[in-house]
């Protein structure tokens, strides 16, 4: 089938196209084209984000928010921005309400606490999501979803929370007993997902090894739920027209390699292509060219001859941008304290290398230095061409370990500790009239709960803190909406556990260890966060928000900024790349006006830095980044 053929509907129910890959490849500009031909096709038309770091109002250049909006000239089109706290709000209200004719206030009061919940907040965008699951006063609903890794943990979500009310009585997204209807949903959700007839999903990537390595290995964890992903969409490679030198005409010999084996390893007729534009994609015209090109058959139009509309700002100057002696500052311990640094940011903006290059040159100074992703969609390993496992361990440099967090293997741990803690708790005391076996066993029913996932991940992070034996620890977040959740969940959890709801009171007092964390993340002598973006509007505008979120709800402040992808000077001698090179330039400023911050400047490479030889060439072609020793140091 061509993806024209996937995305129209063909019967008279609603239909469903979900849109998912790494951030930062152009996934929502795929759903908004979508969304924008289907409407222009006669098709009532709703288009829906997941994303917690939404860009939709960016790229229509209107407010769309929590609120059904219609998009101002388009017929049949309307958006909305799913915000987390707005929906976790308005499902404890829901919840609440019917109960208040019914319980006293006491009664009402225990649910209260029981819906503050961290994990409410989960099943509370996903119920936003599975209601727009059912609009049949809608053709067809798209679905803008977050990053890969976030994605797959929505599709659980269904069978998960299923699972969780077929125990009944008190669960920790309220009483099972009210929540029959929500059972029902959750089931024809489940049915609806798996149904090719009715829904499509389609994963968003850019023309590179590492991207399509990890479209396979989302699409057979979407096989696992019984969900086949039918559609493939590569973006941004280079015009053939003007790549006229060896840097850029070795990049798009890559970049048609890769194609030709997406074509070979997926079904082709359901392969679909769009060139990288002279400018940022935005505005009907460039959206009704993305939908003309993956489901008409029309020829992209890449107009080179009038990409020269954006004038450069003579004041930036590039180089003086970067402040290396700050950012050294910054990224290195004092007091003999271990030092924590965090990239995080948009996905796709490189976060996992610029996490890996920089990790490489500290251990190379002589640091004991830890790398640890918190990704759902890790490629450390990848990165580094060796294996990453739960535990650090060490990737053949002197000082140099790496981990990253497996999800099952961090529940396992929790489920532990939070058991021999109960059992020794009961053990402990002398009342023989409580039924040990009892307690245990219940305690073991409420670890089956989707919250007990968040908890497991957020103990893991929380244990990074407390490794011995490392001068910096540095941390390759998942993409920033999650960063600023994870970022939020100690103070979340230690008011949940304060209350005393969490296992019933049987989960290890951790209240002062996650304020050390929060204390230690809020000292910018021993915790630096740096935000990655490449320098256009929408990574830069999102990293931006979350900075200052960071700010507001943590109390975090940005340390410094990296400016990847920054287009060589030695090469790309025409239009098109002279237009990209002053619209990097123009944000660049901007990067610099709105955070205030040291910049660190990383270069396009023709190819990913593979091992430590790589990452670590790699490091010296920063501006920004250092040489730095135990004893001095010293600034490229």
């Amino acid at each position: 089938m061509t993806p024209r053929d996937l995305v129209e509907p063909s019967g008279d129910d609603t239909e469903f196209v979900f849109f998912s890959g790494k951030g930062g490849v152009g996934k929502s500009t795929v759903s908004c084209a979508t969304a924008t031909w289907l409407a222009d096709n006669d098709y009532e038309t709703l288009l829906v984000t997941t994303d917690p770091a939404p860009n939709l109002s960016d790229i229509f250049d209107q407010g769309i928010g929590h609120e059904v909006t219609e998009i101002e000239g388009i017929q049949n089109l309307s958006a909305i921005e799913i915000d987390p706290d707005t929906a976790a709000e308005e499902y404890r209200q829901e919840t609440i309400e019917p109960m208040r004719q019914l319980l006293d206030d006491e009664e009402i009061q225990t649910v209260e606490e029981q819906l503050n919940s961290p994990c409410v907040e989960e099943i509370a965008a996903f119920d936003n999501f599975v209601d727009f699951m059912e609009s049949p006063e809608y053709d067809v609903v798209v679905f803008d979803t977050a990053p890969t890794g976030h994605t797959i943990r929505l599709m659980e979500l269904p069978t998960d929370w299923n699972a969780e009310l077929e125990k009944g009585g008190s669960t920790c997204i309220g009483p099972a007993a009210s929540m029959e209807d929500k059972k029902v949903q959750y089931e024809r959700a489940i049915d609806t997902l798996q149904d090719t007839e009715q829904t499509t999903f389609a994963f968003v990537g850019k023309p590179e090894d590492s991207s399509i390595d990890e479209i396979e290995r989302s699409a057979g964890d979407l096989a696992e739920l019984g969900i086949e992903s039918q559609l493939l969409i590569l973006n941004g490679y280079l015009p053939e027209s003007v790549c006229e030198d060896p840097f850029f005409a070795g990049k798009r010999e890559d970049e048609q390699a890769v194609i030709e084996r997406a074509h070979e390893e997926f079904d082709a007729d359901a392969t679909a292509t769009y060139p990288l534009q002279p400018g940022e994609i935005t505005g009907l015209d460039l959206l009704s060219d993305v939908a003309g090109v993956l489901y008409d058959g029309a020829e992209a139009t890449v107009d080179v001859g009038s990409a020269t509309d954006i004038e450069t700002d003579q004041s930036v100057d590039v180089e003086a941008l970067a402040d290396p002696a700050s950012i050294a500052d910054r990224v290195t311990p004092s007091d003999d304290e271990t030092r924590y640094l965090f990239f995080t940011g948009k996905g796709g903006v490189g976060k996992s290398t610029i996490a890996a290059t920089s990790a490489t040159k500290i251990a190379e100074a002589g640091y004991e230095t830890l790398v640890v992703t918190t990704d759902p969609a890790a490629h450390l390993e990848d990165i580094f061409g060796e294996p990453v496992g739960h535990d650090p361990t060490s990737v053949s440099q002197a000082n140099l370990d790496a981990a990253r967090i497996d999800q099952e293997k961090a529940l396992e741990e929790y489920r532990t500790q939070v058991l021999d803690h109960v059992t020794k708790m009961y053990e402990d005391k002398e009342d023989t009239e409580i039924d040990v076996d009892a307690a245990i066993a219940n305690v073991e029913e409420e670890l089956e709960s989707p919250c007990a996932e968040e908890m497991a991940a957020l103990e893991k992070f929380v244990s990074y803190f407390q490794e011995d034996g490392y001068d910096v620890v540095v941390f390759d977040t998942a993409p920033t909406g999650h960063t600023l959740r994870l970022l939020e969940l100690p103070s979340d959890w230690k008011g949940f556990m304060d209350l005393g709801s969490l296992t019933k009171g049987a989960a290890p007092a951790k209240g002062d260890q996650y304020d050390e964390v929060i204390e230690t993340m809020q000292d910018p002598e021993r915790s630096s966060f740096a935000f990655v973006m490449y320098p256009e509007y929408t990574p830069m505008m999102e990293a931006y928000r979350a900075a200052e979120d960071l700010n507001d709800q943590v109390g975090i402040e940005t340390a410094f900024v990296v400016a990847n992808y920054l287009l060589p000077e030695e090469y790309g001698d025409n239009a098109f790349f002279a237009n990209r090179r002053a619209q990097q330039e123009n944000y660049l400023g901007e990067i610099k006006d709105r955070f205030e911050t040291p910049m660190m400047l990383v270069p396009l490479r023709r190819d990913e830095p593979i091992g430590l030889e790589e990452l670590s060439a790699f490091g010296d072609e920063i501006t920004g980044l250092f040489e730095i020793s135990k004893e001095e140091v010293t600034i490229q």
